[in-house]
This record gives C-alpha cells, structure tokens and sequence, in this order.
C-alpha cells in the first residue's frame, strides 16, 4: 500500500492519544470544500511504500501509541485491509477516517480497528454537490456501526453552503440513535472549488445550534470548533 504524505506526530486526530497520521491518495468524492484536493487530484511522485511507513512507524514507537489512517478516501485502495492487519499485529490502536461510501471495505477493516470516523457530510439530497447521487452505501455503513461492538463516532463540517438547520433533521434521522456525532469547524483557504476559499464560516454560537438540534437524534454531541 502507498501514500501521500504522513505527520509524524498528532495530538488531535485519535481522541486521548499521540498518534502518526498516515494520508492516502485518490478519493471517491469531489467535495468543492476539501483541503487535501491536492492529495485526490494530483498526488505526489513518488509516493511513499509500505515498507517505508512501516520503519517510519517503527524508529516512533517510543513517542506514538496510535495510527490514524485517512486520506483523501482508504476505502479505495483494496489492499487496506491488510495493511490495517498488519499494524494490529505490530501493536497499534488504529483509527480510520472514512466518508462511508464503501461499506463492504469496512467490513473487512473492522475486525482490525480501534476506533472509526465516518463523515456524514449533509442531507442525503445535497450529496450530489459532493460527487454523487447514491448514499445508500452511506446509510449501510451507519447500520454496520451502530450494530457493532467498535468504537465509532459520525461527523460533520460545518460548510455554510452544504450544512444548514434545514440539513440537520435529514442528517439526524439516517444517523438515528448513535451514540456520537461530532461538529467540526471549516476553515476557508485553498479549497478545491476556488468560491470557497473565501467563505465565511459559522461563528461558535452557530454551530452550537446545529448541534442543538442533533442532539434531539444522537446520544452525544461534542463541538471541534
């Protein structure tokens, strides 16, 4: 399996643990807000193997407990799986960053992780403006991890353009019951659709009444703002 980049150390992408945080290439979606279009549209050359993230990992064992894994979209890269299996056996508590359109991969990763994150991005109707009309695969993804034993949480940012209070109701009936949801931030600048890179995001307040009216679908909610 190959790369696009990694940091080395993170502090906030794995909850309660200083984790290396591995970005794979190529995505599904062509979200107009994204920050690693880069990293989807033009990935670097060459990219980094397996076997070079691995002794990376390796010489931080005494500084990291954990991996993150995201992207761009894992999901795409049918060798995931594997790779997941192999950090397990190396000792790691493995996190996934996924945006749920690819369930049967989850399937095979699950048995493998620790912790996942799946984005629920807007209201089944807007997807279109992400890259695709079918979120069914989405909605069995959110089925497969409500009715697992993992530790998961759903997701959400907050892009004024994508995400509204006429959104969240359509978001918190297919998310029904779960037992996370997470408000994170957008922030403006390099975006992959260029009108974005200068949209103004909500303030704190705002996003504190999106979350208001999650919390009527979900266990928690928690604010990344």
């Amino acid at each position: 399996m190959n790369f696009g980049g990694i940091q080395k150390t993170s502090l906030i992408d794995y909850p309660d643990r200083i984790a290396t945080v591995l970005f794979t290439p190529g995505c599904n979606l062509r979200c107009p807000y994204c920050h690693n279009w880069r990293l989807v549209m033009n990935p670097p050359d060459p990219l980094l193997s397996e076997k070079e993230v691995l002794q990376i990992l390796e010489d931080r064992k005494h500084f990291i407990d954990s991996v993150v894994i995201t992207g761009g979209e894992p999901t795409i890269h049918p060798d995931l799986p594997e790779f997941i299996q192999t950090l397990k056996e190396q000792g790691y508590k493995i996190k996934l960053d996924s945006n749920g359109l690819n369930p049967e991969m989850l399937k095979k990763c699950i048995p493998h992780l620790d912790y996942i994150a799946v984005d629920v991005k807007t209201s089944p109707k807007l997807y279109p403006k992400l890259g695709t009309t079918n979120v069914d695969e989405l909605i069995e993804t959110i089925k497969l991890l409500k009715r697992n034993t993992i530790d998961y949480e759903f997701r959400c940012t907050t892009v004024p353009k994508i995400v509204n209070e006429e959104t969240i109701p359509k978001m918190g009936e297919i998310v029904k019951d779960a037992k996370l949801f997470a408000f994170q931030q957008f922030i403006p600048g390099d975006t992959l659709d260029p009108s974005y890179n200068n949209e103004k995001p909500y303030t704190e307040k705002q996003i504190t009444q999106l979350a208001n009216i999650m919390k009527s679908y979900v266990k928690e909610v928690i604010l990344r703002v």
